[in-house]
């Protein structure tokens, strides 16, 4: 079988992705190898810690901050977020999908903490991105592409996304992404803490996972990839963001769906909490196991995978990632918690299997669609 630097090599050095690293762990023994160089053109070797963006791979582990303050009792999954959330005491729906944004009804019920971890709370990305209330979610709000340094702060965020009506009733459809940065703020609130402030006490400072944040700053820097995006008809990698950019100072929003910073080994640390029911690798407990239950699996109905099939790919969803409900592929296996990031990341735990897979890019991938780097990993870590 081809080995996991083959699949690496196959994809990296010919100009177009610079580098990866990529990490696959079973029965607790980590096989992990870096390819390739961290910025375009040469210069410094991938490596085991190389920094990366991992964008959207920051949603499991704002899930997972939502349900340590669930386990406190200071939040219900039940509960209205009206109360921490004022400016969606009230939202409205637009009448149709399509109509135009000052065609709205009110919601027929309040959104709750359930509905933001499992994307129903009416906000988000369909499969079609011309739809009005949509446009609002990137003009108004910035949401796509991680910028950190351009999006408002977030009360200012969330003043705007006040006025942009739901595209569904809460509870009725999956919508992509902008739960998790509402979620982000609702953590913030209920916490009294700030996003990252909450995330280094409760998680990164027990889990160890000292390089996973939300800015890049001193002699980290050293180890901070860039960011590219695919030149044009096949051309030379473009750069979007160098090591000294937008994730060198801290941003005005931590993006609870998409900003922070980490490598293979921190997010590895995260992924065996997972699989330990919740629990750290010196003991100490972070979540129970129910709330990892909850968390890895799927809340959706047949309905609401098909509507968004155009990022799940008939995927299910649990509390910030997706959940394996059948085998499509060679490489789905039913009950693979996880995601992917727009910066051409992916992490997963497999409960049943006790394996934790892990590709960091730097590559922004050119839609939902997963590159052929990701679909190779995939049946690498899966054995087929």
């Amino acid at each position: 079988m081809t080995g996991l630097r083959e699949v690496l090599e196959t994809h990296t050095g010919g100009g177009v992705l610079p580098g990866a690293v990529a990490l696959v762990a079973r029965d607790g023994r980590a096989e992990c190898v870096a390819a390739g160089r961290a910025e375009a053109g040469g210069g410094t070797p991938m490596a085991r810690d190389s920094l990366f963006r991992i964008a959207s791979l920051t949603k499991p582990v704002t899930a997972a901050a939502a349900m340590m303050l669930v386990e406190e009792g200071r939040m219900a999954l039940d509960a209205p977020v009206r109360r921490w959330l004022p400016e969606l005491a009230s939202p409205v729906v637009v009448r149709t999908p399509s109509s135009p944004v000052d065609d709205v009804v009110p919601a027929v019920r309040p959104i709750t903490v359930e509905d933001l971890l499992t994307f129903r709370a009416g906000y988000g990305f369909p499969s079609d991105f011309s739809l009005p209330a949509v446009g609002l979610l990137f003009s108004e709000l910035k949401q796509g592409p991680p910028q950190p340094q351009h999006v408002a702060p977030p009360d200012e965020w969330m003043a705007a996304l006040a006025r942009i009506p739901l595209l569904h009733q809460p509870g009725e459809a999956w919508l992509y992404h902008t739960c998790s940065d509402i979620l982000g703020v609702l953590v913030a609130r209920v916490s009294g803490r700030s996003l990252p402030e909450f995330l280094a006490e409760r998680i990164f400072g027990p889990l160890g996972m000292a390089d996973t944040g939300f800015e890049v700053t001193g002699d980290r820097l050293g180890r901070f990839t860039g960011y590219y995006r695919a030149g044009p008809r096949g051309g030379p990698a473009e750069l979007v963001d160098a090591p000294g950019g937008q994730w060198s100072r801290p941003p005005a929003f931590p993006a609870g769906g998409g900003g922070l910073v980490s490598t293979a080994d921190d997010w590895y640390a995260f992924g065996r909490m997972l699989l330990a029911g919740g629990t750290a690798d010196d003991g100490r407990v972070l979540l129970s196991p129910d709330s990892v239950r909850q968390m890895t699996t799927d809340h959706l109905t047949p309905a609401q995978r098909a509507g968004g099939e155009l990022f799940l790919e008939g995927q299910g969803w649990g509390y910030g990632g997706s959940v394996d409900v059948e085998r499509r592929d060679p490489w789905n296996v039913p009950g693979r918690y996880g995601w992917v990031g727009g910066t051409g990341t992916a992490a997963h735990v497999v409960p049943s299997t006790g394996a934790v897979t892990i590709l960091l890019t730097q590559l922004e991938m050119s839609g939902p669609t997963p590159p052929a780097l990701m679909r190779d990993f995939w049946r690498y870590a899966a054995g087929a």
